[in-house]
């Protein structure tokens, strides 16, 4: 094979065996099949996998390809729950908040989060200090991280291009952002660590029965469009958008369906935006709206609109884009930012909850699960923070199942302080020191000392791994025409993270299509290239993998017309 010298092939969580892993899938009778490879669902395999359940998971796209790369980026406290009252919600999501971060301080990073409070604002002064000392309180934010409140004169000096106009002075208080794709990825790869199997570009065509009780499904390899049937005691359906579709193959979708709403974020240049202080604040509507820099970018969303269009690929209308645009210059009015200045976007659906007969404003936000009559366990709604806390219940009601079916019994739930993969370093505090010394390392291999910062931050305890591939680098150097910064990460891409296509290492892997746009123009010809050597591409795989690519470049800055169905806005 002409890729045999690109190292040996093992059974690793890499694109290179993703045919024997479904092969093997066929061959196997799994305790349970998750159905989505969302945040949702590999937190369901990673949970269940630690368990000792013998666990497999399937997805459609690409790992994190629907919400879970889509979302504003940040693992909330549930600050906004506050003003619903949801004291409850606030406490839970808080404390959740902070496990997320001690399990993988690679992916999630504590950020000082402005409110700045105006004389017309939906925050007073008054309100926001007692809001943020209770938010505080209940989330159990550390003392460090608690809330501070500030000056109108404290106020600009940590954010210079806010609105003056009826300035009143602001709250400070800590969020905590993540890269939600990769987050997803590393709950993928520890549960597959622990024993899960787990593919991408697997489609559930339709499930298999016994007796009425769902015993498996009928999947579609995406890529070869080879058919495999794969048998399960237990199968969930964390389908994020998709669950309806999933719910209506079972004929069980009654009761309470989905209502999605499309959220949208644009990305400017911190030399045209150069934002010093991560915001939240208020749009003229009453809306709250976030601006937050990353990697010498500038990020503002989101918008919440109602959508009914194609789920697999929402776009940014000009309506979404006018109105992020307008909320910018409406705060920030010294920057005239136009259309022009926009690099790229994204798009994202969050999939609600609405019940028959009830108004179509009353649709609910929280996780909601129900078994259908096959036996079907279907999850749907939720959020990035609560991912671990979701799978918990799920493999909970699995174990109660299985005991009360097979008196089989399950021990209890152990992610809480379970590293996941890349976060295998004794916890948040002794990540800088870790950082150091990877650096060094990095450095001794020929990376410049920012090239070896940020792979070790971006992979973590894994960062050994990446740096082990450079032994490749020096007979593939030549053929790969990488440099090698490049080359390590396409490697462990791979190798390590079951990269399939262009699109999942430019926009998932990297997150480059989104924060450095124009190094994807650079290297994407010659990545494309080596990718299609190394995973020993057809020609015409090769072009159409291209042409996707080219595509969400195209569409990361464009927009669509606006179309009828999406006039509505729906408020939090």
């Amino acid at each position: 094979m002409k890729n045999s010298r690109i190292g040996v092939r093992k059974m690793t969580f890499s694109s290179e065996n993703r045919m024997s892993i479904l092969q093997e899938m066929a061959n196997e009778k799994y305790d349970v099949l998750v159905i989505g490879g969302g945040i949702t669902g590999c937190g369901i395999a990673l949970d269940a996998a630690t368990r000792g359940m013998k666990t497999a998971l399937v997805e459609m796209q690409d790992f994190a390809a629907g919400t879970s790369s889509r979302s504003t980026k940040l693992v909330h406290g549930g600050l906004r729950y506050l003003k619903q009252f949801e004291v409850k919600m606030v406490a839970e999501v808080g404390k959740e908040r902070a496990i997320v971060y001690e399990n993988g301080p690679h992916v999630t990073t504590p950020e000082w989060m402005l409110l700045p409070i105006y004389a017309e604002g939906t925050f007073g002064k008054f309100s926001t200090s007692i809001g943020l000392l209770v938010y505080d309180f209940l989330a159990g934010v550390k003392s460090s991280e608690r809330r501070s409140m500030l000056s109108i004169e404290e106020t600009i000096k940590r954010e210079p291009l806010l609105k003056r106009d009826g300035l009143k002075g602001g709250g400070h208080y800590v969020e905590y952002k993540t890269d939600d794709a990769r987050l997803t990825i590393e709950v993928v790869k520890e549960a597959v660590n622990q024993g899960a199997t787990a593919i991408n570009y697997t489609k559930v065509d339709e499930f298999i029965y016994e007796n009425g009780i769902v015993k498996g499904v009928i999947v579609v390899d995406q890529i070869t469009q080879k058919s495999y049937k794969i048998y399960a005691k237990k199968i969930v359906n964390a389908a994020g958008p998709w669950v309806d579709a999933l719910r209506k193959k079972d004929q069980s979708l009654k009761g309470k369906s989905l209502k999605l709403t499309k959220g949208i974020h644009l990305v400017l240049d911190q030399h045209r935006f150069p934002l010093k202080q991560a915001i939240y604040f208020d749009t003229p509507d009453g809306r709250m709206v976030f601006a937050i820099p990353r990697d010498k970018k500038t990020y503002v969303g989101t918008t919440d609109t109602v959508y009914k269009g194609d789920i697999a690929y929402p776009r940014m209308t000009v309506n979404d884009r006018e109105y992020v645009i307008n909320a910018i210059n409406f705060m920030f009015p010294s920057l005239n930012i136009t259309v022009k200045d926009i690099e790229s976007s994204w798009t994202g659906l969050r999939p609600l909850i609405h019940e028959d007969g009830k108004d179509p404003s009353e649709i609910s936000r929280k996780d909601e699960i129900w078994t259908s009559d096959s036996g079907l366990i279907t999850i749907a709604g939720g959020k990035l923070t609560g991912y671990r806390k979701m799978a918990e219940i799920i493999v909970d009601l699995l174990a109660k199942k299985f005991n009360e079916e097979e008196n089989r019994t399950f021990s209890a739930c152990k992610t809480k302080n379970l590293p996941i993969s890349g976060g295998d370093f004794g916890g948040s505090k002794k990540f800088p020191a870790f950082i150091e010394e990877k650096v060094k390392m990095g450095t001794q291999l020929g990376l410049t000392r920012e090239q070896a910062e940020r792979l070790v931050k971006r992979y973590g305890s894994n960062v050994d791994k990446v740096f082990q591939f450079s032994q490749m680098h020096i007979e593939n150097a030549r053929k790969s025409e990488l440099p090698l910064y490049v080359f390590l990460q396409v490697m462990y891409s791979i190798k390590e993270e079951m990269a399939t296509k262009p699109i999942d290492f430019f926009y998932r892997r990297t997150g480059a299509l989104l924060f450095d746009i124009n190094w994807v123009r650079e290297w994407k010809d010659r990545i494309i290239s080596f990718m299609a050597y190394v995973l020993d591409w057809t020609i015409e795989q090769e072009h159409l993998f291209q042409e996707e690519l080219e595509k969400q470049l195209q569409d990361a800055y464009t927009a669509v017309d606006e179309s009828a169905n999406e006039k509505e806005m729906i408020h939090h």
